[in-house]
């Protein structure tokens, strides 16, 4: 496996893992991703097949976020496993895999903000809920949360292309974002919006989280829920944090575990890029009651209902 460290001159740290090590390693991987991604398309086929959550602002807002999360661990997986196979790759299709692994990375804390301010106002400000949370202005939220990533991505792209000589597209390169934007203009703009971003969801999820709790004192069941449905958004959002502090961590890591760094690195890479990815249907899947019981249908795909279709027409009257 290979990993790169360092601030403004990226340093190569080459470690190849023995061949029983890596198999290991990338089947843990594949394993997650397949069964992350099939419940990940679960929620999805539950959400296009019932008109009740098309409708419904929370599910819409949701299942982008899960669309999002599909987009951003496949992405993850196929570089993670492209370092074993090919180890370096041309770096126009290194762009190609980067990009939308930045834009969908910086796009999760900005739909949990989302998800928990509906939750703020289901809770706090019922008689204004259908007012404020329709369906069309949740697109419209969808579409400035892609806005703002976009935007905040795609000049570090037009940037690359202008100062780098073409001959660097046709090169190949350990496919990192640290390696692929060198420059430290880059890593210091990078640093400065998430760290601004990162700083405005925790103060919304603080602020929502307080008013949710006043609320719960209440002693209603809803507010109790949403409460707990903010502290997993909150540390969802911790885990995903860590992505942006990778070289820390990464230094950190060596001088805990200098004997063990490297498989501390793949544990690390399970915990920032792959569980926050399986919290996200949880939050809203299997913990809400709705979405959980036309889950099961096709989740479990029950043998009943293929075999006896008098049983399933009967389970829908």
């Amino acid at each position: 496996m290979n990993f790169s460290s360092g601030s403004n001159v990226t340093t190569f740290v080459t470690y190849h893992d023995a061949f029983y090590m890596a198999v290991t390693k990338n089947v843990i991987v594949v394993a997650l991703f397949i069964t992350i991604n099939y419940f990940n398309g679960t929620l999805i086929h539950t959400f296009k097949k019932h008109q009740i959550f098309n409708v419904n602002p929370r599910y819409v807002l949701f299942i982008h976020l899960v669309v999002n999360d599909m987009i951003q661990l496949t992405v993850s997986v196929t570089l993670f496993i492209s370092s074993y196979v090919f180890y370096t790759i041309n770096v126009s299709i290194c762009c190609l895999l980067i990009i939308p692994a930045m834009i969908t990375t910086q796009n999760t804390p900005l739909y949990l903000a989302g998800m928990a301010a509906e939750c703020y106002i289901a809770i706090c400000l019922p008689l204004r809920h259908a007012q404020l949370c329709t369906v069309k202005r949740t697109y419209i939220l969808i579409g400035l949360i892609w806005f703002v990533s976009l935007s905040s991505t795609l000049p570090d792209l037009f940037i690359l292309l202008a100062t780098e000589p073409l001959e660097f597209f046709y090169s190949r390169i350990l496919c990192i974002k640290d390696i692929l934007f060198q420059r430290p203009y880059f890593h210091e703009k990078t640093n400065t919006s998430y760290i601004v971003l990162l700083v405005i969801v925790w103060l919304t999820l603080l602020y929502i989280y307080l008013r949710i709790l006043f609320a719960a004192k209440a002693a209603k069941g809803d507010a109790r829920k949403a409460r707990n449905t903010i502290l997993l958004h909150g540390f969802q959002l911790l885990l995903c944090m860590l992505t942006y502090i990778g070289p820390v961590l990464k230094r950190a890591l060596f001088y805990w575990f200098p004997k063990n760094y490297f498989n501390s690195l793949f544990v690390c890479y399970i915990i920032i890029q792959i569980l926050p990815r399986f919290l996200s249907p949880i939050v809203y899947g299997l913990r809400d009651q709705t979405f959980r019981r036309y889950l099961k249908r096709y989740l479990l795909c029950t043998v009943s209902a293929r075999t006896n279709p008098q049983i399933a027409l009967k389970g829908h009257t």
